[in-house]
């Protein structure tokens, strides 16, 4: 039989168990987070919001169509013959079409439709850079005429908030171990030999990649540590999984984070 005992100090915990009397603590300590501060939403320039607003015609091509629901996501490539540079899609339901110019489509954007809750998921790019891949989730919903509005955005930072007040890790040797509370997630054995070895303040970090999986009934938060290592500048990610937790947003626009576990 397994007892678990939580003892919180400063930033560590201590999980001790018992099994066929054999005892062990297991110290862990929480993850840290890469970003400091809300991630700035991004806006298409003025000459690509002019030029959408005067166009009759848009030049598109499909991110989402959902046949039985009649309902389709298309980014805007082009106004008349003028690039957007990544911003601004058009949302059609029942023939109603919804532009959102703001919304960019910059890098792998996806949608799903709930049509259990009339409500549309859509991510798109937040951040991006040399092993950085940061997305951010926006619920669009509708109104009695089918016209989409965005009720509620999910906050990058904010997610990475709440994981380091509950993901932890601990080490032995190699072997790193990843915690959701007191709970094991997973296992990894590192295999970086040429950068000094692991930090000793700080190993294991979050916040450069966060993405969203929309395959299901409802989103799923995608997150994967890095590791920083006491030599170079970057944070690795060759052995850590990415793990995974259900999302739910509240009438509020109160985001909760599920479970975590391996992807």
């Amino acid at each position: 039989m397994l007892a678990a005992i939580l003892i919180f100090c400063g930033q560590t915990i201590y999980f001790s168990s018992c099994s066929s009397c054999k005892s062990s603590r297991v110290e862990t300590s929480f993850v840290a987070g890469t970003l400091d501060s809300p991630v700035v939403i991004d806006e298409a320039p003025a000459q690509v919001l002019e030029a959408i607003v005067r166009s009759e015609r848009f030049h598109q091509y499909e991110i989402m169509s959902d046949t039985a629901n009649n309902i389709s996501v298309e980014a805007i490539a082009e106004v008349d013959t003028t690039s957007t540079g990544g911003f601004g899609i058009v949302v059609v339901k029942n023939a109603i079409s919804t532009t959102f110019p703001n919304l960019n489509h910059k890098r792998s954007p996806m949608a799903s439709y709930d049509k259990d809750h009339n409500t549309l998921w859509f991510t798109c790019n937040a951040m991006s850079g040399t092993g950085i891949q940061v997305d951010r989730l926006y619920q669009i919903r509708f109104g009695d005429n089918d016209i989409a509005y965005i009720a509620f955005s999910v906050e990058p930072y904010d997610l990475q908030q709440q994981l380091c007040q509950r993901l932890g890790y601990s080490i032995d040797g190699e072997k790193i171990t990843l915690w959701d509370g007191a709970r094991e997630i997973a296992t990894v054995t590192n295999t970086v030999t040429d950068m000094g070895g692991f930090d000793n303040e700080q190993p294991v970090w979050i916040g450069e990649q966060i993405g969203f999986d929309l395959s299901g009934s409802a989103p799923r938060l995608l997150v994967t540590p890095g590791v920083k290592f006491t030599t170079g500048l970057v944070l690795t990610y060759d052995d850590m999984p990415t793990l995974s937790a259900p999302l739910s947003i509240a009438d509020d626009g109160t985001v909760s984070i599920g479970d975590l576990e391996k992807n």
